[in-house]
C-alpha cells in the first residue's frame, strides 16, 4: 500500500491495489457477459430516459471505485481481518459480491425477473462497496456508496418500468 499526500484526518492520496482487484472481481459477469450469446438482455439495453440521474450515477459509481482504489487509511496494512469489527464487514462484502454473482448466474440462465435484477444485480454493487468502506474505515467510500444505492437503484427501477420488462 503506498500513502503519498495527507488529505484530511487519517485519510490519505495513495493506491491500494487490492481495491482494484477487489473492483475487477466485481466486474467479473460484464466481463464474460460478451462471450455468452444471451437471448435477452434487458439490463444491457435499457435506454438512458433520466440523463440527471444517469450523470449521477456514473460519477457516483465511478467515485467508489477512485475512493476504493485511491484513498487509504493512515495505519491500515495491505489486508487485514484482525478484529471483529473487520470480520464482520469484511464477511459481509464477501457474502454480498456472492449474493451478486448468484444473481448473474440466474440472470445468464434467463431468470431476469424485475426482482433478480434489483436485488441480486443492482443493489449488491453499490452494498459492496459500503462494506468495503466500513472494513477499511473509508467513511467517504461507505458515505458515497450509501448515496450511490439510492441513485442507482432508482434509476435502474425507473428505466426498467419504462422498458416493461
Amino acid at each position: 500500500m503506498f500513502r503519498a499526500i495527507r488529505l484530511f484526518k487519517d485519510q490519505y492520496l495513495g493506491f491500494w491495489i487490492l481495491g482494484l482487484l477487489l473492483f475487477a472481481v466485481q466486474e467479473l459477469p460484464y466481463m464474460i457477459m460478451p462471450f455468452l450469446k444471451l437471448q435477452e438482455n434487458p439490463i444491457m439495453n435499457l435506454k438512458n430516459s433520466y440523463t440527471a440521474l444517469d450523470i449521477a450515477e456514473k460519477i457516483l459509481g465511478s467515485g467508489c471505485v477512485a475512493m476504493m482504489v485511491f484513498l487509504v487509511q493512515k495505519d491500515q496494512v495491505m489486508f487485514s481481518v484482525s478484529g471483529s469489527r473487520e470480520k464482520l464487514f469484511f464477511l459481509s462484502a464477501a457474502a454480498v459480491l456472492g449474493l451478486n454473482f448468484l444473481g448473474w448466474a440466474l440472470y445468464f440462465t434467463g431468470h431476469q425477473s424485475i426482482f433478480v435484477m434489483m436485488f441480486f444485480i443492482v443493489l449488491m454493487p453499490p452494498l459492496y462497496y459500503i462494506f468495503i468502506g466500513l472494513w477499511r474505515q473509508n467513511i467517504p467510500l461507505a458515505v458515497t456508496g450509501s448515496v450511490f444505492l439510492i441513485i442507482h437503484f432508482a434509476h435502474v427501477l425507473l428505466e426498467l418500468k419504462n422498458a416493461e420488462v
